[in-house]
């Protein structure tokens, strides 16, 4: 009985390692286990962090939008907002702010100044309206439809004057605009004049023949190439430009004298591309008196609070523009340019 038991408790040490010896080859497949799972989670982890910045980008791009779409309602309704500020603070001065060229785009467009005008002189708030005036000149076209619609809104609104006030200058197509007001206020280092028109460019046959480049150009009709810089310029060609120059500077004179009046002192010089200071010019008649804006409120229209109509360009329009300028639009515009007539 003793033995047995002996025998069974000498079995027991041997029995205490076999299940050590059984586990050992199960550890590669625990630790690939515990690999699997690591990378696993390395890959939700990777997979979540993805996730989270594609949602940050669509927020993101998602928020500009709504930022353009903000500014651009809020560069439509502007004009209108500024309206309704006008009609709150009662009798004022209009104002209408022509900066920079006279052009089809800008402030001194037609299609900027001439809706400004319409809504200065329709409401019942303004006593007086002030165009503010610093340009070199520009295009005869626009500067007509301007001086159209000023003429027309003079007639409609007898009671309501019109005036301008110069700024650092207001030459050719600017003061062709000036010249259609009531009266004109200029400071006495202010440019005013250029009665005049212009139309430059450049011709290039010369360097053409010198460095062996032929012009291949074909036209359907006769004068099609007129003003071509690499064709040369006929004596027909140039009388034509000349004529249409002087008819256009009539035109110009005739606008001048309309509106001045008897208050112009001709001399052979005025109508002749010349151009003087704001003092000269009061002298002369192509002016009124000395006055900026804030003067001409408080002492002439006895209105002091006033109010800008100009139609500003948002940041969607500014972006839009230099985005176009980028790509390459205003290139081809600038080189077929200087074929124009021009007030500068």
């Amino acid at each position: 009985m003793s033995d047995n038991t002996s025998d069974s408790a000498g079995a027991n040490p041997a029995n205490e390692h076999q299940p050590a010896a059984a586990g050992a080859p199960g550890q590669p497949a625990k630790a690939a286990a515990v690999w699997e799972r690591e990378v696993l989670e390395k890959l939700v982890f990777a997979t979540l962090s993805e996730q989270r910045a594609q949602r940050r980008w669509g927020i993101f791009f998602k928020a500009l939008t709504l930022l353009v779409i903000m500014f651009g309602l809020a560069a439509y309704f502007d004009f209108s907002l500024s309206g309704t500020d006008a009609e709150a603070l009662g009798r004022h001065t209009a104002l209408i702010e022509i900066d920079g060229a006279i052009e089809a785009e800008g402030s001194g467009a037609a299609a900027v100044v001439i809706p400004a005008l319409n809504k200065a002189f329709s409401d019942s708030g303004s006593v007086a309206v002030v165009l503010h005036i610093n340009s070199p000149g520009g295009s005869p076209v626009q500067a007509g439809m301007i001086v159209d619609e000023m003429n027309r809104l003079r007639k409609g609104y007898p009671g309501k004057p019109l005036y301008v006030v110069v700024d650092e200058i207001c030459a050719s197509g600017g003061y062709y605009i000036a010249a259609a007001a009531d009266r004109i206020y200029v400071n006495q280092a202010s440019i005013v004049g250029s009665i005049g028109v212009l139309m430059d460019g450049f011709g290039f046959t010369g360097i053409m023949d010198k460095v062996g480049v032929e012009r291949r150009l074909l036209t359907a009709g006769e004068n099609k190439g007129f003003m071509d810089p690499f064709s040369p310029q006929s004596d027909k060609h140039k009388q034509h430009a000349q004529a249409m120059l002087n008819e256009i500077h009539q035109q110009f004179i005739h606008v001048v004298r309309a509106g001045r009046g008897k208050r112009l002192k001709e001399t052979p010089e005025m109508f002749s591309g010349l151009f003087w200071s704001g003092a000269k010019a009061v002298d002369m008649g192509l002016a009124d008196a000395f006055g900026s804006v804030d003067s001409v409120a408080r002492d002439i229209v006895h209105a002091e609070d006033i109010i800008d109509y100009t139609q500003h360009e948002g940041l969607p329009e500014r972006v839009l523009k230099k985005f176009g300028a980028a790509m390459g639009a205003g290139a081809f515009k600038s080189a077929y340019q200087a074929a124009k007539p021009r007030l500068q």
